[in-house]
């Protein structure tokens, strides 16, 4: 068998790498160190120009302006935009919310929103921390249908990009336990925002629900909608942190490549090699895994556990991955690696907000001991 990317998967590769090379990490804005020098939550420059270079619209149908790749493609840019630490919503705009509604939403709703997607005018995001980040994200809100007018209560908890998105995707539980998605204006009036900071001192909201009227034209009932957005969020968030932890294993390279003691580098000392070496093998496992659970979602093909059971084993190793990846770094680069004028710091608080964001390891390993014993493999 061939697992070589194919040449359309190769070219978003490379203009996701042209893009992002401009987006040098020692440039890239902490809000946590510099309270107020951050206008937006969202980079728009670089925003702008993933839209010039189709790189928003890679995975719509042609029909809404796309090029129909599928999430292989998509992961490979969301690796380019950690290593970059992008302030752009790629994963939850692109990544996540457009693709759940081309494949859930009626026809009506995606020809209102998915050319704009494309374009760059609209802005998406998505909660999938749900009330309390521990419990499942649908129970979050309730929803209530009244002839043609659904009624929304609740809150979700860190919801990124909140305050910069046009709507929000957001899963609600109705009375008969059933998952639906409601895609919410931001300034709905029914809509109240609540400032929150995550663990890499980005901005993040709590968006409470009192009463939100919604029509039908603004709702995704189709019961498979809420789990194909979860696990679209998850496997992007393993891109991300693939791409980050490379970039990280990169920057601890070449320092202890150059840190010299006892008149040598302390990249050739055993103990310093042996580390690296181990985190090369945990990115390697984080890279084979993401791949998996991509295709799987993206090709629909049979296998002894639903697709849900590869999503979990890539968020295991990812989350495991990128933080052993940053502890290493910090511990070879010494004082360096707390230094807040180096780029370092940036990486750790990112990678922390990547291996819990919708879901830690052993809540995914629980997932996944459920998923085998629903679907015994002998």
């Amino acid at each position: 068998m061939d697992f070589t990317f194919t040449e359309e998967q190769q070219a978003a590769a490379e203009a996701a790498e042209a893009v992002f090379s401009g987006v040098t990490p020692d440039a890239v804005p902490s809000p946590a160190l510099t309270a107020g020098a951050v206008a937006d939550d969202i980079d728009r420059g670089l925003w702008r120009t993933l839209a010039d270079a189709d790189l928003l619209s890679l995975c719509l149908d042609p029909a809404y302006g796309g090029t129909g790749l599928d999430p292989v493609a998509l992961c490979l840019v969301l690796r380019e935009a950690g290593r970059a630490l992008a302030r752009v919503p790629l994963l939850e705009t692109t990544a996540a919310a457009a693709l759940a509604l081309q494949t859930y939403a009626t026809p009506a709703l995606r020809e209102e929103t998915l050319p704009r997607v494309g374009r760059g005018e609209l802005i998406l995001t998505a909660a999938g921390a749900g009330r309390t980040g521990h419990e499942p994200a649908e129970l979050a809100v309730t929803a209530h249908r009244e002839g043609a007018h659904w009624t929304l209560d609740g809150t979700h908890t860190a919801v990124p990009w909140a305050h910069s998105a046009d709507h929000l995707l957001l899963p609600a539980h109705t009375h008969d336990g059933g998952a639906v998605l409601a895609l919410v204006p931001r300034d709905h009036p029914a809509v109240t925002l609540t400032e929150q900071t995550s663990t890499n001192g980005e901005r993040y909201a709590e968006v409470r629900l009192d009463a939100a009227r919604l029509t039908d034209h603004e709702m995704v009932t189709d019961p498979d909608a809420w789990e194909r957005l979860r696990q679209l969020l998850t496997v992007g968030t393993c891109a991300q942190a693939l791409g980050l932890g490379e970039r990280v294993l990169a920057m601890t390279a070449a320092y202890t490549g150059t840190r010299e003691q006892f008149g040598h580098p302390v990249a050739t000392f055993q103990a310093v090699a042996v580390q690296a070496a181990d985190r090369y093998i945990d990115l390697r496992a984080m890279e084979a895994t993401l791949w998996q659970a991509a295709w799987r979602l993206g090709s629909g093909a049979p296998g002894a556990l639903p697709p849900a059971g590869d999503v979990a084993v890539a968020k295991i190793w990812a989350a495991e991955g990128v933080r052993r990846v940053v502890q290493t770094a910090q511990h070879l680069h010494g004082g360096f690696g707390a230094d807040t004028d180096y780029p370092l710091h940036r990486y750790h608080a990112w990678a922390k907000q990547l291996e819990l964001a919708l879901g830690s390891a052993p809540a995914h390993e629980e997932a996944l001991g459920d998923l085998l014993a629903a679907h015994p493999l002998g």
